[in-house]
């Protein structure tokens, strides 16, 4: 188990390989489809000037996310007293947000993107040529997943995307996942695809 804490420096990064089991700790940001389009469509494109509130959301977003993870994550919350609390936190499906991966990793200096199922090829350029690792969570495993998330430190956009689409700044402590892209240019999804690829042509005679 390879032990990382952000912000992760583009060296540790650099070192890890498709197929490790990794243990992060430190700050992360969850954000599902209607933040990543946001990020993206109102903080990168800057199709009008933002306002204040914006320009707050930009300011901490990159304190955060620089050698930091983003968490594909829309999870059930409670409030108690003053704080919010993660009653379930598992990862959600990742390739909805291709179309805009790839440009806030290179926009915030993301190290780590965290979700299931994968990322295509535009994730994995941007991962190779800036340095990001995606590491692949645990699904089904939402209220243990909840145990790793050892405080929620602050919320964006609560009211305008609600509780699953908002951007939770959490804390992690020990959140286990696997690398499935690495900054190499691997991806165990691709391989995957191309075995079974090859075992149906196999099968079918086609090969």
């Amino acid at each position: 188990m390879i032990e990382l804490r952000t912000p992760i420096s583009l060296e540790a990064v650099r070192e890890l390989r498709v197929g490790e089991m990794v243990s992060l700790s430190g700050l992360a940001v969850t954000a599902r489809d209607a933040a990543h389009k946001y990020m993206v469509e109102r903080l990168i494109e800057r199709r009008q000037p933002l306002d204040e509130a914006d320009a707050r959301v930009h300011r901490e977003l990159r304190e955060v996310l620089r050698g930091g993870a983003v968490y594909h994550c829309g999870p059930i919350v409670r409030r108690e007293g003053e704080r919010w609390r993660f009653v379930s936190a598992g990862p959600t499906t990742s390739i909805r947000e291709e179309v805009y991966q790839d440009r806030v990793i290179a926009h915030f200096g993301l190290r780590v993107v965290i979700g299931k199922g994968g990322m295509g090829p535009r994730t994995r350029r941007a991962c190779q040529e800036h340095g990001c690792v995606y590491l692949h969570g645990l699904g089904g495993t939402g209220a243990l997943t909840a145990e790793a998330v050892a405080e929620v430190l602050d919320v964006f956009k609560l009211e305008a995307f609600g509780p699953p689409e908002a951007f939770w700044k959490i804390r992690f402590e020990g959140f286990v996942g696997v690398v499935t892209m690495d900054a190499h240019g691997q991806s165990l999804h691709d391989q995957v695809a191309e075995r079974a690829a090859q075992k149906l042509a196999a099968l079918t005679g086609t090969s």
